[in-house]
């Protein structure tokens, strides 16, 4: 049985640190673990993939408190993100995203460092290069359990990507439920911990702008689905940022995602296809219905919509929407977002194979089940 308690002893012993400052994520990582630990069908690969990502939260938390002790004038930092991008997997945000992130006065989170977002021992600013080995060697692990990964979803260790592998490391993002299935814990999370997580992120955020000097003046780009169930934290958080969402037909999305977390659910567990169609289903549905209901308090003038097909027929137009919508402005952006195209088109990777049928749903399900955004949004978009 993974503890705690002890692997929190065992990180302070290994970082030679104590403070943990507040201490929710702890409440977070228990109810995890207890989920976690009830599952008869978890492997032994998966149990000891679960300690080790608890010591890696730990010690991070660890030193990112005492980053900021040392450092106090990080809380000085200014974080203006000029957009946060809150939508499904598998709508073209990534795309999207990366593309705004190549623009002259964008910058977002780098892969490498939300998979330890407090810097190493001895690690000094602008300097994070035995981080990103660690990051390289961590992807090669992966890639070699998950070979259809890059075909789902490209990963590179110096590329733009979410921020919700940090806030994995905290116990309160999808991050959690897209490696493990623990529907259990999805629910306790919706229900107990939406909100916490964002002045962490905040502080993170300002914590990556004072390590990398580089950044100073650019605004960020932000995105991760998890921000559908606490959009009213996102805005309070926020205040300044368009919160952008990009459309696509739930039909297309629920197969096609479910496949990407089955290649991740395998690797730590024996699971039927049918019951993560089951939860995904369901799990979206929730972040669509949480999202309907927090626009109409937000207010529509907080969000801007992409539709999927309009991205894929001219990204670099939706892009410049955005950055006009954003009040970003941003010279040589078209001709930087077309060189990233340029890099990065689909048509450079292997196909994604996948069916409705071997994740138990049928299209018919799915309309239903997202009858009221499909309406909204897909039928008749607005």
């Amino acid at each position: 049985m993974i503890d705690c308690a002890y692997l929190l002893d065992e990180a302070r012993r290994r970082t030679g640190l104590a403070d943990f400052g507040d201490e929710w994520p702890l409440e977070n990582c228990r109810e995890f673990l207890r989920v976690l630990q009830n599952d008869q069908r978890l492997s032994a690969a998966g149990l000891e993939g679960a300690t080790m990502m608890v010591a890696q939260a730990f010690d991070n938390r660890l030193r990112h408190i005492e980053l900021l002790k040392r450092n106090p004038e990080i809380f000085e930092e200014r974080i203006d993100v000029a957009a946060v991008i809150a939508s499904l997997p598998r709508t073209g945000s990534t795309l999207l995203h990366r593309m705004l992130a190549a623009t002259p006065a964008l910058t977002a989170p780098i892969w490498f460092e939300t998979q330890n977002y407090a810097p190493f021992p001895g690690e000094e600013r602008g300097h994070n290069t035995v981080r990103k080995q660690w990051a390289q060697a961590y992807l090669d692990q992966i890639l070699a359990a998950m070979p259809e990964l890059p075909s789902i979803h490209p990963l590179a260790v110096d590329a733009a990507d979410e921020e919700i592998p940090a806030m994995g490391l905290l116990f309160s993002s999808l991050q959690i439920e897209g490696t493990y299935f623990v529907p259990e814990f999805s629910n306790w999370l919706t229900r107990h911990s939406r909100k916490r997580v964002y002045p962490e992120l905040r502080s993170i955020l300002q914590s990556w702008q004072w390590q990398e000097p580089s950044r100073a003046g650019l605004k960020w780009v932000l995105k991760t689905p998890g921000h559908l169930l606490a959009l009213d934290a996102v805005a309070e958080t926020f205040p300044d940022a368009l919160i952008v969402m990009t459309h696509r037909d739930p039909v297309d999305i629920l197969p096609s995602f479910a496949s990407l977390t089955s290649q991740f659910y395998q690797a730590t567990g024996n699971y039927d296809p049918r019951e993560i169609g089951d939860f995904w289903l369901e799990r979206l549905g929730t972040l669509l219905d949480t999202f309907l209901d927090m626009r109409a308090t937000l207010g529509e003038g907080r969000f801007h919509d992409v539709r999927y097909e309009d991205l894929l027929a001219d990204p670099v137009s939706e892009g410049l929407q955005i950055l006009e919508r954003a009040q970003v402005s941003v010279p040589g952006a078209e001709s930087a977002m077309r060189q990233w195209l340029a890099g990065n088109s689909r048509g450079q990777r292997p196909p994604h194979q996948y069916s409705v049928e071997e994740f138990g749903l049928t299209e018919d399900r799915i309309r239903e089940r997202f009858s009221r955004y499909r309406e909204r949004f897909i039928d008749s978009p607005q």
